[in-house]
């Protein structure tokens, strides 16, 4: 099990709430935050521990370069809240506003990242600019690669995963916010057609918001009350390296790698091309939601049958509100690293860079990302359910997003203006008839 920072739960479960948020990661933390910061009374219950899974498991990175163009408007949002979270929670987070690098190998990639700075980095008035061979050499020192160029953000960031949820949760705590953990929402209750309470393995909590900020479990959640969302997850495993003073501060990745400096003077390093495709039987149910990706990614893909499948299979897709839930039999998802992913990425990271041949592996671990047809999270009212919303389906992107995400959520909750337009993120683009339109960015 991944070594995270702890929080402890609240000693309670009140019995009211102003608005009850389900999940304890980024994104609910983020939401969280925000309602109480507007005056709510505000319950947090997850399942597991906090930022436990996904949030604490990703790469770090705060980047709105290589986003769809759909997300950009909101992750300048959340950059300018990851900027000032330190100051704002009075504690570390770990965000440094380092650069963010993409280094091209061919020409044809060079092109079509020069293609994104055109149509999308400068309407937006990003910091975004096009790099040459030259300037990759002296951006990224210790190289023993000639790249064809790049593309460089230098106002993108990194923060460390392991705790920088985990010190905003402290700080909603401190503030009065309660954290009930290793206590699943089982389901709601309805009065008079509308959201009158939520139902916990630890009892009931009545309100008339509820968050659902479930991540990989927000499908299982809905199916349970008839509703259906079109969510798959992808396995994405990582590594950090012991300390290695090589002078290296960027954040940078090329096709078969993925790099980042620690807070502890280590490194982060994923693949920049490969993730695990660990097949379960929401891959048959959603197989026609997910084609298009399918055709958009399958090179990036690893396909794998195995446990996961049947060990799925046997979790409830429907349950009482007083009966034992899937959230309590699996407490906190923690897929195995794929060595192999790893292995490769650790490799070509060494051969193009000869400065981290002297890099020692610490530790290994994986996490699992949850993802929509279309790679765009949902943040929306859930229209059959009055009084229901969700953040969901971030798509690899939660992490960076998180504080943005979660700031538009509560301005949809409670009526008020939203920061960016909301309609790329709305929940019926899945029912609508709308053509769904995946870009996976880079």
């Amino acid at each position: 099990m991944l070594s995270i920072d702890h929080v402890p739960s609240s000693p309670t479960l009140p019995k009211r709430a102003s608005a009850v948020v389900i999940g304890a990661g980024i994104a609910g933390i983020s939401t969280a935050l925000e309602l109480q910061a507007r005056g709510l009374d505000v319950v947090v219950v997850e399942k597991g521990e906090v930022a436990a899974e996904q949030s604490s498991r990703n790469w770090g990175w705060c980047r709105q370069m290589g986003r769809d163009p759909r997300e950009i408007p909101l992750i300048k949002i959340s950059l300018d809240l990851w900027r000032g979270m330190n100051a704002k929670i009075g504690a570390e987070t770990g965000f440094r506003q380092c650069g963010i690098a993409y280094l091209n190998e061919t020409e044809a990639a060079q092109a079509e990242r020069m293609d994104w700075v055109e149509k999308y980095a400068a309407p937006e008035g990003l910091s975004t600019r096009i790099l040459s061979g030259e300037e990759v050499a002296e951006l990224t020192p210790g190289g023993a690669t000639h790249f064809k160029g790049g593309i460089y953000t230098p106002d993108d960031g990194r923060a460390e995963p392991f705790v920088a949820v985990p010190a905003m949760a402290r700080f909603f705590q401190s503030r009065g916010g309660v954290i009930v953990t290793n206590c699943a929402a089982r389901g709601v209750e309805l009065s008079a057609g509308r959201v009158s309470s939520v139902v916990t393995e630890k009892g009931t909590v009545a309100t008339d918001t509820v968050i659902l900020a479930g991540g990989y479990w927000s499908s299982r959640f809905l199916h349970n009350f008839g509703v259906r969302f079109p969510q798959l997850g992808v396995v994405t495993p990582v590594l950090r390296t012991s300390a290695l003073d090589i002078g290296h501060e960027r954040t940078f990745a090329a096709t078969k790698y993925a790099v980042r400096k620690r807070l502890d003077g280590g490194f982060t390093v994923a693949h920049g091309s490969l993730t695990l495709a660990d097949l379960t039987p929401n891959h048959i149910r959603y197989a026609l939601d997910f084609l298009p990706m399918l055709s958009l990614e399958h090179r990036s893909l690893r396909f794998h049958l195995g446990g996961r499948f049947l060990g799925e299979l046997r979790l409830k897709r429907r349950w009482a509100l007083d009966e034992v839930t899937p959230f309590e039999e699996v407490r906190v998802l923690d897929p195995a690293p794929c060595n192999a992913i790893l292995d490769d990425a650790f490799a070509n990271l060494q051969r193009a860079f000869p400065i981290f041949r002297n890099a020692q592996v610490a530790e290994r671990w994986a996490g699992m990302i949850d993802g929509t047809p279309d790679a765009v999270p949902v943040i929306d009212a859930i229209d059959s359910v009055p009084g229901v919303f969700m953040l969901s389906g971030l798509s690899g992107h939660g992490f960076g997003l998180g504080p943005g995400a979660g700031k538009l959520m509560a301005e949809i909750a409670l009526g008020e203006r939203p920061c960016v337009d909301p309609s790329p993120f709305r929940f019926s683009r899945f029912s609508d008839g709308t053509r769904y339109n995946p870009t996976t960015g880079f």
